[in-house]
């Protein structure tokens, strides 16, 4: 039998901005949100005592009441990313990287089997060794979930560890069975979003017990495939080991980008937009020497005005430069997108990915003139990664509602911050 832990760091961004600050976050209220972008900016962090007022986590800034006095902490992704980066260390004092699966910035699972004899503790006190060294070396309090798989672990976490005085849940199978069987709601549970509980209401089935004890073939009539990670889960069970994870190897892979613009876009500034998105995708693909041959478009309006356009083409040939990305990418925008509604939502992605080396020639193209391309589109990545994402730019990129120089200074969406 395995034994994993799963550990997040708690309120990670407001937590790394109140020690920044010498404070307390358990006796802080601080909020971490971008003020540039006024009252509807969505909080991205808040500290455990805002949490104690009853302010929801990633709640709109307009939603705080105003009763409440906090500290407004502009996010620095930068910041989070290093503490996360030293944080990461600490596991490696006590772990190997091949037992450690980092989930998110906040987020690790550990596999610690193999551990228990060599410190000679249990996985509680293990768990308890490696959360003490990171609040005592970077101040960041920790909780933990301990389980006999990887799902009844990142569960414990999620849900018992927050009833727990030692913020450390534990779970068997059977404990699983005993305390959370008929736990709810089903949102509390991994990977069992909104839509899944409306649909499995829908089928009379409101907790883990009625999904274990259902007409399996009506779960799998609804959810496909799917049904079977809902039945193993609602059995406390799960296959997936952390040596699995590393060893997986996608069959297809895609590259996408994405954004919610700041305010509402017009036709013709969101094709600007658009196609600033276009060039990044394709200067991804030159520098990891990949092709594509399908592209795919959404773009979302204001307010759901109306439903939001998409469209996905196969290309002939694989392709990967900017010229011919934009081309199709500008033709399937003009068709589809409505003219008449403000933009706010604007995603690009593109599938049926493969290596360049792999490519079949075309004798219709003028392949001396695609090449000449790539290699321009090389040296731009080239100077952008000595100098900086926006030593090069396009004139598109000075136009006023251009996005491109901007979104170079962020990082995951965010202000990087120092």
């Amino acid at each position: 039998m395995r034994i994993y832990i799963c550990i997040d760091l708690k309120t990670f961004y407001a937590s790394v901005e109140c020690v920044e600050r010498n404070l307390n976050p358990f006796e802080t209220n601080l909020v971490v949100a971008d003020p540039s972008r006024g009252p509807g900016s969505i909080c991205l962090a808040i500290s455990p005592k805002m949490k104690m007022l009853g302010v929801k986590n990633r709640c709109r800034v307009y939603e705080i009441p105003k009763n409440i006095e906090y500290i407004t902490a502009p996010p620095r992704m930068k910041k989070y990313i290093e503490y996360s980066t030293n944080i990461y260390g600490i596991y490696l004092k006590y772990f190997s990287k091949d037992d450690i699966h980092v989930y998110s910035i906040d987020e690790a699972f550990i596999d610690v089997t193999e551990y228990l004899k060599i410190y000679k503790k249990n996985a509680l006190e293990i768990a308890k060794m490696v959360m003490k060294d990171i609040l005592n070396t970077y101040g960041i309090t920790a909780t933990c979930g301990i389980g006999t798989n990887l799902y009844l672990a990142k569960i414990a976490l999620d849900i018992v560890s927050k009833h727990s005085p030692t913020n450390i849940g534990m779970l068997t199978e059977a404990t699983y069975k005993e305390k959370l069987w008929h736990h709810k709601p089903l949102t509390d549970f991994w990977q069992i979003g909104r839509g899944i509980e409306r649909r499995l209401n829908r089928m009379h089935l409101y907790d883990m017990y009625d999904i274990a004890h259902s007409d399996y073939k009506r779960l799998y009539k609804e959810f496909g495939v799917n049904a079977e990670f809902l039945i193993d889960h609602s059995l406390g069970k799960e296959t997936c080991t952390i040596k699995d994870i590393k060893n997986y190897k996608p069959k297809s892979t895609s590259v996408s980008n994405s954004q919610v613009l700041f305010k509402d876009y017009s036709f013709d500034d969101a094709k600007i937009v658009m196609i600033e998105m276009v060039e990044a995708l394709s200067l991804q693909l030159i520098d990891e020497n990949i092709l594509t041959s399908e592209i795919h478009l959404y773009v979302g309006y204001s307010k759901d005005a109306i439903p939001a356009s998409g469209a996905s083409k196969r290309l002939p040939m694989p392709v990967n430069t900017y010229t011919e990305l934009s081309k199709e990418y500008v033709s399937m925008y003009e068709r589809i997108v409505n003219r008449y509604y403000p933009i706010r939502r604007i995603g690009l992605s593109l599938g049926r990915i493969e290596k360049v080396a792999n490519e079949q020639l075309n004798i219709f193209e003028n392949q001396q003139k695609k090449e000449n391309e790539r290699v321009l589109e090389s040296t731009i990545n080239h100077l952008k990664e000595k100098m900086g994402k926006n030593s090069i730019i396009r004139a598109m990129d000075l136009e006023e509602n251009a996005t491109a120089i901007l979104r170079n200074k962020l990082i995951g969406g965010h202000n990087g911050g120092q």
